[in-house]
């Protein structure tokens, strides 16, 4: 005999039936509390990802001895790099340039000082390891001028280093997330022996350019456009065919300017060093390493593609995933690209750029490289990163002829 529902019920003590409902509200504010939370690090997660911020220190400076100029590291993927780099901190300097390793051991890498440092200098123990080097345009020893370039923003700064002789082909820089345009100056010597014309440019938000209205990235979705006002700054001063080279999030930019320009006639050809080329491989990447749930990942870039959710992420603006994904848009790609991205870059995958040389092997060629990490491939090998940019530029005919050169 099956017993009816009412019986079941009537059976049950009022103890019981208090027992059941006060579990039933304590599970309900309990499932409320875990969606509120994932709720709100969803929320903090899209803005971290389009908010510019400030350099965070990776590593400690365990040991100066200014007597050998050398510096003791903790060790971190990064510090124990072979070859030549920059370190920012604070106290008597604020920026030191690093020569090779000498020593190393589980926790420490002791290195070579190449910038001077004096026995009473004093600094911070906290410091960011950078692949920089160069920190200012006059350490180059070439000839500049600052420059600024009209976006809709307001005035763009930028550097142009002129070839040695009257050149119509440039290359157009643009950095990466977080940076500014001095991370470009390691690759303006190359160019400049070359004959090639360098523009270092700047955009908006990056702390140098204007600031937009909400101050915060888009991912390539606006900053392109100031570096398409520099692609016409660069015809106004003779340019007719322009390398554009962006390195990280700058070869975003570099795409959808490649993609969306009404000057893409200028443009002759592309330099991507450790590129973003989906965004969405980057965050899923990012959110793995930082053992972020899948549950907030989605919701955070679920937000930040949504119109209802700007006034939450502050983008003011929803951002166009697929859009930005340059993988999805491979067939609209009409120029030679170049990429050259680590294996182990340990920030932005390198999968996404070896899937665009499968989509387009007619124009897209590959250099990879392995240990140098997230654009530091100049600095770990700057012989063979210069080799595979020199030969792809011959190869394509973009190193102009000199004067009185053979022919």
């Amino acid at each position: 005999m099956v017993t009816s529902r009412r019986a079941a019920t009537n059976g049950a003590t009022p103890a019981f039936l208090a027992g059941v409902r006060a579990a039933l509200v304590t599970l309900s504010f309990a499932l409320g509390g875990v969606l509120t939370l994932i709720g709100a690090l969803s929320v903090r997660t899209a803005r971290q990802i389009v908010t510019p911020a400030g350099r965070v220190p990776d590593t400690t400076i365990l040991k100066l001895d200014t007597a050998a100029q050398t510096i003791t590291l903790s060790r971190t993927p990064d510090t124990v790099l072979p070859g030549r780099y920059g370190l920012f901190t604070t106290g008597t300097s604020s920026y030191i340039k690093l020569g090779s390793v000498l020593a190393e051991d589980d926790h420490s890498v002791k290195r070579k000082l190449l910038t001077h440092i004096g026995p009473s200098s004093q600094l911070s123990s906290e410091a960011a390891f950078s692949g920089w080097y160069y920190d200012r345009p006059e350490e180059l020893h070439l000839p500049f001028t600052p420059e600024l370039i009209g976006s809709v923003v307001g005035p763009c700064p930028a550097w142009l280093f002129p070839a040695a002789e009257p050149t119509d082909v440039w290359v157009i820089q643009v950095h990466g997330r977080g940076t500014n345009r001095a991370e470009c100056l390691r690759a303006v010597p190359l160019f400049h022996s070359l004959g090639i014309t360098s523009l270092v440019v700047s955009y908006r938000n990056d702390g140098e350019a204007p600031r937009s209205r909400t101050g915060t990235y888009t991912l390539g979705a606006t900053e392109w456009r100031d570096v398409d006002a520099a692609l016409g700054f660069a015809r106004r001063r003779g340019a007719r065919r322009v390398i554009l080279m962006g390195w990280s999030m700058g070869g975003a930019i570099s795409l959808q300017v490649d993609l969306n320009s009404a000057h893409r006639d200028l443009v002759a050809a592309l330099i991507l060093e450790s590129p973003v080329i989906d965004w969405r491989v980057v965050l899923d990447y990012q959110a793995k390493l930082y053992h972020l749930p899948t549950a907030v990942k989605g919701l955070a870039i679920g937000a930040l593609q949504s119109e209802w959710a700007t006034p939450v992420t502050r983008t003011g603006a929803a951002i166009p995933f697929d859009r930005l994904d340059v993988v999805a848009r491979a067939a609209e790609l009409r120029h030679p690209v170049l990429i050259l991205h680590s294996d182990d870059d340990g920030f932005v995958p390198s999968d996404a750029s070896h899937e665009l040389v499968v989509r387009r092997p007619d124009l897209v060629e590959m250099q990879v490289f392995e240990v140098a990490r997230h654009t530091k491939l100049w600095n770990y090998d700057q012989e063979r990163w210069s080799d595979s940019i020199r030969t792809w530029l011959e190869r394509h005919d973009l190193i102009p002829a000199r004067e009185g050169a053979d022919s």
